[in-house]
């Protein structure tokens, strides 16, 4: 990101440690605009502005759910790119998903794009796995849109 862009999290299961791996290079705050750990639909809904009939229909872990969360922190923060984890985390399964259910989101200026996960693990194994997917996934989205220009 060195031609004015930025990027916004929003985050549920890894609360916040996607932004601060983000953070954690120097030169950060030229490109991060924020974070939003996320943890209640409501919250999802007031902050974010998830659609309260996605969560209704889709729930809270769903790749739908990842994607309005992704684009709420763009709009938000007002940033070029977004990337949003939510899944289940652990130590029981939430909404009829099992643990390491995971749905990664990215958006950006080409479109939005979502993963699916099914990780391995307890709810650390979980958590760090989903950190380092969502910022692969983040960086290869930047990467391929670089490379249409």
């Amino acid at each position: 990101m060195q031609r004015g862009e930025s990027v916004a999290t929003a985050e549920s299961l890894t609360a916040g440690r996607i932004v601060a791996e983000l953070t954690s290079v120097p030169g950060a705050s030229a490109c991060v605009a924020g974070g939003a750990a996320v943890y209640f639909a409501r919250t999802k809904h007031q902050v974010l502005g998830v659609a309260e009939e996605v969560v209704a229909r889709h729930g809270t872990v769903s790749a739908e759910c990842a994607v309005e969360m992704a684009r709420g922190a763009a709009r938000l923060f007002e940033a070029t790119y977004a990337v949003a984890a939510t899944g289940v985390a652990g130590p029981d399964e939430e909404e009829g998903k099992s643990v390491g259910t995971v749905f990664i989101a990215v958006v950006g200026p080409a479109g939005d794009v979502v993963r699916r996960l099914d990780l391995p693990g307890d709810r650390a194994a979980v958590t760090t796995a989903s950190v380092r997917a969502a910022l692969d996934l983040l960086i290869g989205v930047v990467h391929s849109e670089e490379h249409l220009e």
